[in-house]
């Protein structure tokens, strides 16, 4: 039997506890607690403990300190199941102690996944880019189930798609004005559908703006373009050979033939 001499709280854990023993050889430090097995187990200076409490007490409190671990972790925000198996396996918690705190968590409400994969697609949706497609594919890495997944992605709605495709076209249109309408409209579908974002909102989104084509801007952005074109082939080309390369550069950029024609004609030597 061993004899409790002393018990300390640690400077940087005011929750934890050093529990000192003297086998009969004096007084030395044994093991740690938390405060709860502290309590469970009524620790006290005097007390007398065998062998097989200290091993059960010392156990114990690697399970515990698993868990204070596991909650520390969801503290910063909600965690998947499989997030949090490899933040513990991560930090080199075993496989037993991890199936615990698991299971433990799931019992007292702090891991679900079904919540967090809910609370994941509303946060995307208000503080994000990322159109379904991507959330979708986040879901699936954070382990969330097939069913899960599209459970969750019924709070990302298609009027949720249309309103920030509509705000990134018509944003992005006044970002790009020294390209041509077209290419402004291709350029917007491709980093779009990077994003995440439905064919259907997508082409929702853009007949938005199809409109709101500016004839003095889409001249403006093709006497830019047109002048690049000049000063890339002029020292190359002249006449027809020259007009046919600034024709065919700036139809490449997606101008329309009648701003074409009138470029050559009113900025090109004949």
């Amino acid at each position: 039997m061993a004899k409790l001499t002393r018990i300390t709280t640690q400077k940087r854990n005011k929750n934890r506890y050093n529990v000192f023993l003297d086998r009969g050889d004096g007084e030395a430090y044994a093991f740690s607690v938390d405060e709860e097995l502290l309590i469970q187990y009524m620790l006290h200076k005097g007390m007398e403990l065998d062998e097989e409490t200290i091993k059960t007490l010392v156990e114990k409190d690697d399970f515990h300190k698993a868990y204070s671990l596991a909650v520390n972790y969801l503290s910063y925000r909600m965690r998947s199941d499989k997030e949090m198996r490899t933040y513990l396996s991560d930090k080199e918690v075993d496989e037993e102690k991890i199936e615990y705190v698991v299971g433990r968590l799931k019992e007292e409400g702090y891991l679900n996944d079904e919540e967090f994969a809910k609370a994941l697609v509303r946060t995307r949706v208000l503080t994000s880019s990322k159109g379904p497609m991507l959330v979708k594919k986040e879901l699936y890495e954070k382990g969330i189930t097939e069913n899960g997944i599209l459970d969750a992605l019924e709070h990302y709605t298609f009027e949720d798609q249309i309103e920030k495709t509509t705000k990134f076209v018509q944003k992005r249109l006044k970002q790009d004005g020294k390209k041509s309408f077209k290419e402004q409209i291709q350029k917007m579908k491709q980093t779009l559908m990077q994003k995440g974002y439905t064919n259907d909102a997508i082409q929702e989104a853009i007949s938005s703006i199809a409109d709101e084509k500016d004839e003095d801007a889409e001249w403006e952005a093709v006497v830019v373009q047109g002048e690049k074109a000049l000063r890339k082939y002029a020292s190359k080309a002249e006449g027809y050979e020259l007009r046919h390369k600034v024709k065919g550069a700036l139809y490449r950029k997606g101008f329309p033939f009648e701003y074409i024609d009138r470029f050559i004609e009113e900025y090109v030597e004949h």
